[in-house]
């Protein structure tokens, strides 16, 4: 006869009737801050419905889209309430809700068992709702669906990250982190300590985050390893506490979701696309009228524009380069990033005069977010000719102090491998046939989009 473990925190979490069950759920689902996202990881909270629902119902709503292709969730949470080594799976068949049961995907388990930091233990899962909490939710937003539940107890970040790697499957599996925030501080202390694992989070800081900034920080760590090294580009979905939701701001639990999603394939929704190139322009046009880049609101912005980025911005005029500058580590959020490289690619430049007014009407602008930068390995220079990707790789090469960068854009005017990575030595200020066996090359992907300078506001 087939196990099934029964919900240990319905009716105190959330509702233990299904009706009102699935009618909250679906509500917390219909957020006004998801749109239709290729995630292949979810991180979520997983507090009571009342306190967390809305923040984890924005992650759950951004994969609705992804139902039909869905068939497996590995879902991996912190133990609360029973202290063990390595990771623990139950020996459940299915996992019940007031919704209905959920099958255990046992192929999946039976691979995670097999390595030596998991191993079956009830216990832990007894009276857990790290896990259970957000079933509910994955029922409602993607149907049928077969589950790998995971709970991290005393595990170091390598061997949870081994565990995703064997699990990590293709787009039929969704890797969900469920963790909560900070703890139990004041609302100001609490948005510090927020914004710290936020910031973490988003630079695949694996040792900026500890117990303090999030209580899944173990299985958290494991897919920040997982996503830096499979090439994923995370987005800040939604951040607030309790003291937002439905608890006062004395004493209050931070909540955030988070998707990953690969970087080749990543998208920034269209509204946020022209937010970002409008503000670039207006950047440019601060900068004409008083010399200086202006200053923004950062808070203002909705929290994927706060996601930390690189960014690179270029401006054309007559359809030929007037300016192009970025960066290459992700410290400043996606908007300010923005503003200060479109503001120095118009008048910092130093291989281009400054732009005018009188340029602008005949100015394209052109925003570039780059991916995570992955060092490549090659035996020689023929080996590494072999290995670029005409109209895909943005590359950098660094020769002791000399560098060039070549965004994959630069591939319309270079289309051929050698002459490509020729030029780009060129630009690092060493000779076109220049090899030694100090070079060192990192590759990277761009989400490129751009526009013609608008007409100004009181034209």
């Amino acid at each position: 006869m087939a196990s099934v473990r029964q919900p240990a925190v319905a009716g105190t979490f959330y509702s233990a009737d299904a009706s009102e069950l699935d009618s909250t759920v679906a509500a917390h689902l219909d957020s006004p801050l998801a749109w239709d996202i290729a995630a292949k990881a979810l991180v979520v909270p997983h507090a009571g419905h009342v306190y967390s629902g809305a923040i984890a119902g924005t992650a759950y709503a951004s994969v609705r889209h992804l139902a039909a292709e869905i068939k497996r969730v590995v879902l991996l949470g912190p133990a609360h309430r029973v202290a063990f080594k390595g990771i623990a799976v139950p020996s459940a068949d299915a996992h019940a809700t007031p919704l209905g049961d959920i099958p255990v995907d046992w192929q999946g388990v039976a691979g995670a068992l097999a390595l030596p930091q998991v191993h079956i233990n009830d216990a832990a899962f007894e009276n857990e709702h790290s896990l259970e909490v957000n079933l509910p939710f994955l029922q409602r937003a993607l149907g049928e669906f077969a589950l790998v539940p995971l709970l991290v107890g005393d595990a170091r970040p390598e061997g949870v990250e081994q565990v995703l790697r064997k699990l990590w499957g293709g787009p039929e599996t969704l890797i969900v982190i469920s963790t909560d925030l900070s703890h139990f501080h004041d609302y100001d202390a609490a948005q510090k300590l927020d914004a710290s694992a936020t910031r973490a989070i988003e630079t695949f800081n694996v040792e900026g985050l500890s117990g303090e900034l999030a209580c899944g920080f173990r299985p958290l760590s494991g897919l920040l390893r997982a996503a830096q090294r499979l090439d994923l580009r995370p987005t800040t979905l939604d951040v607030r506490n309790s003291g937002d939701t439905a608890g006062d701001k004395s004493r209050v639990v931070g909540y955030g979701s988070y998707a990953f999603e690969y970087s080749g394939a990543a998208r920034t929704p269209e509204k946020y696309r022209e937010s970002l190139l409008d503000i670039a322009q207006q950047s440019i046009r601060h900068g004409i009228k008083t010399g200086a880049c202006p200053n923004i609101e950062v808070l203002s912005f909705p929290h994927p524009m706060r996601t930390h980025r690189r960014t690179f911005v270029s401006v054309h005029t007559g359809g030929k380069l007037r300016g192009c500058v970025g960066s290459l580590a992700p410290n400043n959020p996606l908007i300010a990033d923005v503003v200060q490289n479109a503001y120095r690619a118009a008048f910092e430049d130093k291989r281009f005069k400054p732009l005018t007014e009188a340029d602008l009407a005949d100015t394209d602008i052109s925003v570039s977010v780059l991916s995570t930068p992955r060092a490549m390995t090659f035996r020689n220079e023929a080996d590494l000719v072999a290995q670029l990707q005409p109209d895909t790789d943005g590359l950098i090469l660094q020769d002791g102090k000399k560098r060039g960068i070549f965004l994959p854009i630069v591939w319309e005017q270079i289309s051929e491998p050698r002459e490509f990575l020729r030029h780009l030595k060129n630009k690092a200020g060493l000779p076109l046939d220049h090899w030694s066996d100090g070079i060192k090359v990192w590759r990277y992907t761009t989400e490129s989009f751009g526009d013609k300078f608008a007409a100004a506001p009181d034209a």
